[in-house]
């Protein structure tokens, strides 16, 4: 816990005084980011690191193998899901980047033959690979980690895809689920 006090005492000391001005605008006037970045939970993988963007730029969700849900109904609570639904009604974002990434110790996890605990969430969460673990298991790849890795951006992309209010901002607004040069990504 020391680092971390430590580190807030930097920031505030070095960081905060460049940023006070940037933070005092965001506060009055209200965060606009053009982009939602849907990322694994990993702690190598920090979005706004690695895209070098500053506060205010990045509406980031992170959860275990940058996965999306598919949409439903039923009453619970549902926290990626109400992230999604913020981007892109109310943010209006104009990208939705999924950023998945390598040695994913969630895709591993959904690789692992066992016995899957009624009472996980992890187990839960990590099912909505099965698809995409039998495609690439019944393709007998050399690497299926690596490979289920890719799957699991393609299975976030496809989910994204049974939002109603996505379906309506790719028909009113252009909102597009495509794949570009090997990343793929969601654009307006």
């Amino acid at each position: 816990m020391q680092h971390l006090i430590e580190g807030y005492r930097v920031y505030r000391e070095q960081r905060w005084p460049e940023l006070q001005s940037l933070h005092r605008v965001l506060a009055e006037r209200g965060q606009s980011p053009k982009t939602l970045v849907i990322a694994c939970a990993d702690s190598r993988v920090d979005p706004a690191t690695i895209f070098n963007a500053g506060p205010g730029e990045l509406f980031v969700v992170r959860n275990v193998a940058n996965l999306a849900p598919p949409f439903e109904d039923a009453p619970g609570f549902h926290g990626v899901s109400a992230a999604i639904e913020f981007a892109v009604l109310h943010l209006k974002v104009e990208i939705i980047l999924v950023l998945g990434h390598a040695q994913c110790g969630g895709v591993a996890a959904a690789l692992q033959e066992r016995t899957r605990d009624p009472h996980s969430f992890l187990d839960a969460w990590i099912s909505l690979l099965d698809r995409a673990k039998g495609r690439v298991l019944e393709s007998q790849s050399a690497d299926p980690c690596s490979d289920l890795e890719h799957e699991s951006i393609r299975v976030t992309l496809e989910n994204l895809a049974t939002f109603p209010f996505v379906k309506e901002a790719i028909e009113t607004r252009g909102l597009q689920l495509d794949q570009e040069s090997g990343v793929f990504k969601a654009v307006a």
